[in-house]
């Protein structure tokens, strides 16, 4: 398998300045990071959309579905159950109420596929783990739905190389704060890893470990956030196949 590009965003001295010890404690995000997840959801909006096409045109219908989403976090929390409601609330709303019987049923239908899919690794990411893993204490962090991050956990073939699982409802810093102490000797000898910017990397900063951005091309607009490139703990990696590379530079 082809390496994965490593690219530093700091500067090459800050290397040599890094305080604080080795890096004992490994978080990885789940979603889009280890396996693949937000192209079912755009596939099953694609069949939303088509489903509510005499009713709205495809970017109003996003629109409100977005709104309805982002609206309904507080309820629901994060993944597929949270998406299927708000999907269902946003039918209602753009049909007045008179959304056909069989448009719900579809919805739901289509979220239960998505709750019954298979897990499709991204490429490095068995790999990574199986590296870093006799050397380091390594904590899954994910956000969702309890019984479904459980599943698809299981069907990775990864749970054993984790020493801990946090299934949480949001990302903070106190998540990370929280997660590093609880599992490893702090947040200033942890580095945090992950697709989300907003989520997986800004937080893990102000925790005060390191944070590595592995960018996935389908990433939900609600995870977008601006590179916090000017902070000496922020780097950014290709793939997780450079991973181990960059955590042996690190010390």
């Amino acid at each position: 398998m082809k390496k994965a590009k490593l690219t530093f965003l700091w500067v090459e001295s800050r290397i040599g300045g890094f305080m604080g010890g080795r890096i004992t404690t490994i978080g990885f995000d789940a979603d889009d990071t280890l396996w693949q997840n937000e192209h079912f959801f755009q596939n099953t909006q694609g069949h939303f959309t088509a489903l509510l096409a005499d009713y709205a045109d495809p970017d109003h219908l996003a629109e409100r579905l977005e709104a309805a989403e982002r609206r309904n976090l507080g309820r629901y929390g994060f993944g597929i159950k949270g998406f299927v409601l708000s999907m269902i609330e946003t039918a209602i709303e753009v049909t007045g109420e008179r959304v056909p019987a069989r448009v719900i049923r579809e919805i739901v239908e289509a979220g239960q596929e998505m709750l019954a899919h298979p897990i499709h690794l991204i490429d490095g990411a068995a790999e990574a783990i199986e590296a870093l893993a006799p050397d380091h204490t390594l904590v899954l962090v994910t956000k969702g739905d309890l019984i479904d991050q459980e599943r698809k956990l299981a069907q990775s073939g990864l749970g054993e190389m984790f020493d801990a699982v946090e299934i949480v409802s949001d990302k903070t810093r106190a998540t990370y704060s929280t997660a590093f102490a609880r599992h490893g000797t702090g947040a200033q000898a942890a580095l945090m890893v992950g697709n989300s910017l907003k989520s997986d990397v800004i937080p893990a900063l102000e925790a005060g470990a390191w944070g590595v951005h592995v960018p996935h091309d389908l990433t939900w607009s609600f995870e977008h956030a601006e590179p916090p490139v000017a902070h000496p703990r922020f780097a950014r990696i290709d793939g997780l196949g450079a991973l181990p590379a960059l955590v042996a530079q690190l010390g």
